[in-house]
């Protein structure tokens, strides 16, 4: 995943949502902020937003303690490489914990150690 940015939504700006802070809303319920992002093929991830990949986004809920909320249908589209979801938590504080990843490339690597394999979770700056 690279090219990750915050996506103002729209829906953010109805009464349904407050603004906890920048980027940060709270519906009552859970906080939630909406990120994009293009998916690198060279990575095993997919190419078109219709299709977002299963990795590294489960390892990206699984480390921030995050789940989706929108998938945003109407713009994830088999004609869009820019890839957009909504990712919600209880805890503010693990929102603000996945907006470190904003600005940053974010992909699975292999990994051998003592002769066994396992995925890590690659979060670096995208330079």
């Amino acid at each position: 995943m690279k090219d990750i940015r915050f996506y103002d939504a729209p829906k953010y700006k109805s009464s349904n949502y407050k603004t906890s802070e920048k980027y940060i809303f709270y519906n009552g319920e859970e906080y939630v902020t909406s990120l994009s992002f293009v998916q690198e093929p060279d990575f095993g991830e997919g190419s078109l937003a219709y299709n977002i990949s299963q990795y590294p986004l489960e390892d990206i809920l699984d480390k921030f303690g995050v789940y989706i909320s929108d998938f945003y249908p109407d713009l994830n589209t088999d004609k869009s490489h820019t890839c957009y979801l909504e990712f919600a938590s209880d805890s503010k504080k693990n929102i603000e914990k996945l907006m470190t990843v904003v600005g940053k490339h974010v992909y699975n690597r292999e990994v051998i150690q003592d002769s066994e394999r396992f995925v890590d979770l690659v979060v670096e700056n995208d330079e």
